[in-house]
């Protein structure tokens, strides 16, 4: 068990760092901003990530008394507004009349990471998962974090001079890839995995027939013809609820690109390149959108099985546990683990295709399928958090696969599922088509 702590603990200690970072990149009037309605302030998320862990480790399974019992409470959990009803969450947490001051987050913050630490050492080895649910919940929300720091003003952030300079020349286009008919193995075995969030179980077989699927994710490119083109202005594309949505939210294009005098700008997360520039990166779109871009196209999106098919599958009939082999992708499969802080030129990793020649299936913006978010045949909720994944099988949200730029890799494998709402148009997603 000591190894055990002392593994998770380091990984703790780095993973708060990057956290830590992120949170560096703003100003501190920044920290009570809302750049998306449908999130909390900043400030929420800095008490957040450490009253999940207490609250996980230090109280349910320690049974320790509170540090701070009104923070433990009002940090728990966040909100998710359904985006077409924001009245309705959800959740529907205590949110206070004034947020607390941040100096008193902050020393929350750091008595909490210590005795996390202190009491991870001490986790029974049943218990032990609790400690991974703790870190990939950490890296999941810095991700999010990235999501709200790409809308807030620029008055309010900073580039960092560690930064990687962006990636915008090297892409590779190939012809979509025809898929033979066969089977795709989604989620994973009961105890298969050290951990797994609940919607990853239990492991199920299903049956995929031929289909073609896009080489390469629809770029900025191929999206300016879309709205050239006059899309966003024709009903006869989009689904009848998807419309209503565009309309009502005043949406004429993707919400990354912003309009001006001189043309069009495409906004990362710390500032806005002229849109000429990325028109090789990956277009980051709601699956509203993406749906809209395939009728265009006389096309369809994928579903979870098709996505597993063309990025697991092989010619002889096995499955990859990642689209490239069997190795982590450490030498450069893709654009994930934070890389490249922003997307590159589809294509520009040609040793991370599938076994069919698919690319980018892994990182660069997790990938919209057309499935519904919900459990596997047999799925059993977790028990310390029952509510993680059941809360969200509405049929509103639709399963993400894949990987961001922004999505660490302890997070890449097979079996991990992303969700969003299909009018939520934040996410760091791409798409393709397939018929």
């Amino acid at each position: 068990m000591r190894d055990m702590a002392e593994t998770v603990g380091r990984r703790l200690a780095d993973a708060w760092e990057r956290t830590d970072r992120i949170f560096a990149t703003l100003t501190p009037d920044a920290l009570l901003i809302r750049p998306i309605s449908l999130r909390h302030p900043f400030i929420f998320y800095v008490g957040h990530l450490p009253a999940f862990a207490w609250n996980h480790v230090g109280v349910s399974v320690h049974g320790r008394a509170p540090f701070n019992a009104e923070f433990d409470e009002v940090f728990s959990r966040g909100i998710d507004p359904d985006v077409d009803d924001p009245e309705h969450c959800h959740d529907h947490p205590a949110v206070p009349e004034a947020w607390p001051e941040i100096e008193a987050v902050l020393a929350y913050r750091d008595t909490v990471r210590a005795a996390v630490l202190d009491a991870s050492d001490g986790t029974p080895e049943h218990e032990a998962w609790v400690l991974s649910m703790v870190l990939e919940h950490e890296l999941m929300h810095q991700e999010t974090l990235l999501y709200m720091v790409q809308q807030l003003d620029a008055t309010h952030k900073a580039r960092p001079a560690w930064l990687p300079p962006y990636v915008t020349r090297g892409a590779r286009r190939e012809p979509a890839v025809a898929i033979p008919a066969g089977r795709a193995t989604l989620g994973a075995a009961n105890g298969a995995l050290p951990f797994g969030w609940d919607n990853e179980f239990p492991r199920i077989a299903v049956d995929v027939p031929a289909f073609t699927i896009d080489a390469t994710p629809v770029t900025n490119g191929d999206f300016l013809a879309f709205v050239e083109d006059g899309a966003y202005d024709r009903p006869a594309l989009w689904r009848e609820d998807d419309w209503h949505w565009k309309t009502g939210a005043g949406l004429a294009h993707p919400v990354f690109w912003i309009r001006t005098d001189g043309g069009w700008r495409h906004q990362t997360v710390f500032e806005a390149l002229p849109l000429g520039d990325v028109l090789d990166w990956p277009v980051s779109v709601s699956l509203a959108e993406a749906r809209a871009y395939a009728r265009w196209k006389g096309r369809r999106l994928p579903t979870e099985a098709e996505y597993h098919r063309a990025a697991h599958g092989a010619p002889d009939g096995r499955e990859r546990p990642l689209p490239w082999g069997d190795d982590d992708g450490a030498d450069g499969h893709g654009n994930f683990d934070f890389r490249h802080w922003a997307p590159t030129p589809v294509g520009a990793h040609p040793a991370g295709a599938s076994a069919w020649g698919v690319h980018d299936l892994v990182g660069n913006g997790w990938e919209w399928t057309d499935t519904p978010f919900d459990g596997f045949p047999g799925f059993r909720a977790l028990a310390r958090y029952p509510g993680y994944s059941a809360d969200f099988f509405d049929g509103k949200h639709y399963v993400l696969k894949g990987g961001s730029w922004a999505t660490a890799g302890d997070l890449v494998r097979p079996s991990f599922r992303n969700w969003f709402q299909a009018h939520y148009p934040y996410v760091f997603a791409k798409f393709r088509c397939v018929a």
